[in-house]
């Protein structure tokens, strides 16, 4: 993984970058820069992206008017894993794995997660005890757009208004990010899988994620929706026993390292029988 730059090093290891954490972590400060990326004063910052990035073009459409616009762009998709038994990687991005403790608990770095605080439902958060969280990190030059992980039935939607942190490993090892970050999710009954939450989760400069209502039915691969500018993240909870996690992604997470993987990737399988729907 690369160095943190200088400006999240400054934030988040120094006194007057914390200062400055309490004003930019407001969503209203991302809303703003959002209606400024948002308008066509900002197109001239798209070439300056591109070429920082080294992003290839060719595989995304070209119709764009603004930042966000070309920020939230469409890709050429090629054929997705649609395997019932295959867990799919529901974006571009970085992954790592961890376990969940019988007490509803994991933990990052040294910051310990309570599934109570991320869900904001302690019988919800029950269910996960002994279980599996995914966690895909993005960062600004990956594509922002998202699918579902499986077929299954959305039972619950949810929004829960927070702040917005960096979502840097260096603001993981210093906030507990994940719980006090703005996000949503759904919970998703499936045939193979029993139970999965999956949720967007939004970080610095990020002003909005963007969900398409959806209710009932859905399907492995079919987009969920997208986020605006930033760095976010995607965090799936499976419950006991569900999961073979792909071997590569659990051996590099046990020693501390994300695995690069993309939309529509395997990310694991199913070890059981169905369940009904």
């Amino acid at each position: 993984m690369k160095k943190e730059s200088i400006t999240v090093r400054f934030l988040y290891k120094t006194p007057p970058g914390r200062l400055c954490l309490k004003l930019l972590t407001r969503p209203f400060i991302s809303r703003t820069a959002g209606r400024f990326l948002d308008s066509r004063l900002s197109w001239w910052l798209v070439p300056l992206f591109i070429r920082k990035h080294g992003i290839d073009m060719s595989e995304y459409e070209k119709k764009y008017r603004t930042f966000n616009d070309f920020f939230t762009r469409k890709r050429f998709m090629k054929e997705i894993d649609i395997t019932p038994e295959h867990l799919i990687s529901p974006c571009d991005g970085w992954l790592s794995v961890y376990p969940v403790s019988e007490e509803q608990t994991y933990q990052i770095k040294h910051i310990e997660y309570r599934l109570e605080d991320l869900l904001k439902s302690r019988k919800l958060a029950k269910q996960f005890s002994g279980g599996t969280c995914l966690i895909f990190r993005l960062t600004p030059q990956n594509y922002h757009r998202y699918c579902y992980v499986s077929d299954g039935t959305v039972t619950r939607n949810r929004v829960i208004p927070g702040k917005l942190h960096c979502v840097r490993p260096t603001a993981c090892e210093a906030f507990p990010v994940f719980a006090e970050n703005s996000r949503e999710y759904v919970q998703i009954h499936t045939p193979k899988f029993g139970t999965v939450i999956q949720m967007e989760i939004g970080a610095m400069m990020v002003g909005k994620i963007h969900n398409y209502p959806r209710e009932g039915k859905v399907f492995q691969g079919e987009e969920k929706g997208y986020f605006e500018f930033g760095g976010s993240t995607i965090l799936l909870l499976l419950e006991k026993d569900r999961l073979e996690v792909k071997p590569e992604i659990l051996k590099n997470s046990c020693s501390g390292l994300e695995t690069e993987i993309r939309l529509g990737e395997l990310a694991g399988v199913c070890p059981v029988t169905e369940v009904e729907l």
